[in-house]
């Protein structure tokens, strides 16, 4: 039997694992060792740890560092005393194979230290591209550093094999967060507002808005835009936290205040994930720059208005409105965004990153895959380049 060490590191990887850590489990053989770090130890990022308990998920490990500091250095410190920490970890217990998620710098450390243990890294989500923030560096480093690739489209496969993958290395899987959506049921309007206390009598906007990373010291200019542009708008608000990046403190203080100032505004700070699932099926339109806004949105049929550069270079589906960062322009785009004609034309709309069954596609590589001298050993496949 192989025993999987999975690293989650924070909500915005939690929810896309959910299908894979289930077929894990029931996979006779394989084991879960389920190693939880980051912000899902931390109650200021609403303690997701508990939505993992709650979901029967066993905990093979907690793994700590410090979190505190969402300055440059800070950000840099806490990387390497990651690294650190997962190193110890690894040293208790060694999985025969690592499985991990994105492009979090948290992420990339887990990746980093599995490195002199000779652990075989599996990695989801590769191939994808984010030019707004440092996670697009990370996210093409985590690719080196794996041995096994699960893309969510053709374009993304095709992206990883470009990076010198060898072709047997690189699945095409789909996204595994829409395995959970099959017999999705949305949860009513009402019934998810009592749950969360939310004075909700029509559909919500939705924002969640991340720090920029390659951008961070516009952050206070870029999150009073936002805040300024939804001041325009009668209907209610509802903001999720953001996640810890450089100066996501910034973000953080300036949405709380908002909130205090005016009653159609509300902030949960962490839904969880099926939660998310129901707000996403209830709210009117998105708002942001989050990853779900390309990924799980398009499934609702939701209007997405995408704010600057933070996810460009990710592929979108016809429900995504890019605006800049100025108020004019994002007034404009959920103007847009509320329109009955842009709904209407989203009607019957397809995901491009669903192709179906990927939770159950990366398990059954997970079990039949060699985990001999060839996995680990890899080599470089050259490319003909052709010079201008």
């Amino acid at each position: 039997m192989k025993t999987v060490g999975v690293i989650t590191v924070g909500r915005s990887d939690y929810g896309i694992y959910r299908p894979v850590l289930r077929s894990i489990q029931s996979h006779p053989d394989l084991k879960l060792h389920l190693i939880v770090a980051g912000t899902h130890l931390l109650s200021r990022f609403g303690s997701t740890i508990e939505e993992i308990q709650n979901d029967g998920f066993p905990i093979g490990e907690r793994v700590n560092f410090p979190l505190e500091n969402d300055s440059p250095e800070g950000i840099a410190q806490t990387m390497g005393a990651a690294v650190g920490s997962f190193a110890r970890s690894y040293n208790r217990f060694r999985p025969d194979i690592l499985l991990v998620l994105g492009d979090r710098f948290e992420m990339h450390a887990a990746v980093l230290a599995a490195l002199p243990f000779k652990i075989p890294v599996a990695h989801i989500h590769g191939g994808e591209l984010t030019y707004g923030a440092f996670d697009n560096a990370l996210r093409h480093s985590i690719t080196m550093f794996s041995h096994l690739h699960f893309a969510a489209t053709e374009i993304y496969r095709q992206r990883i094999l470009q990076l010198g993958e060898e072709p047997w290395r690189v699945h095409l899987t789909g996204a595994p967060a829409l395995d959970a959506l099959v017999n999705f049921k949305p949860m009513a309007l009402e019934d998810l507002a009592r749950h969360f206390d939310l004075p909700l009598t029509q559909a919500p906007i939705l924002v969640t808005y991340h720090p920029v990373t390659l951008e961070y010291e516009n952050t206070t200019w870029q999150i009073d835009q936002l805040l300024a542009s939804l001041s325009d708008f009668p209907q209610p608000i509802v903001f999720t936290g953001p996640n810890a990046d450089t100066h996501n403190s910034i973000i953080g203080d300036k949405i709380r205040s908002f909130v205090r100032a005016r009653k159609n505004a509300h902030l949960v700070v962490n839904f969880g994930s099926d939660y998310y699932f129901h707000m996403l099926a209830n709210a009117k339109v998105m708002v942001g720059n989050s990853s779900s806004g390309l990924l799980e949105a398009p499934s609702f049929a939701l209007p997405v208005v995408n704010i600057g550069s933070r996810q460009e270079g990710r592929i979108r589906a016809k429900n995504v409105i890019d605006v800049g960062y100025s108020k004019e322009k994002i007034v404009s785009g959920i103007q847009k965004a509320l329109s009955a004609s842009f709904r209407d034309s989203l009607q019957g709309m397809h995901n491009p990153c669903d192709a179906g069954g990927a939770a159950t596609k990366i398990t059954e590589c997970l079990k039949t895959v060699s985990l001999d001298p060839k996995l680990v050993f890899k080599r470089f496949v050259d490319h003909e380049v052709r010079l201008k």
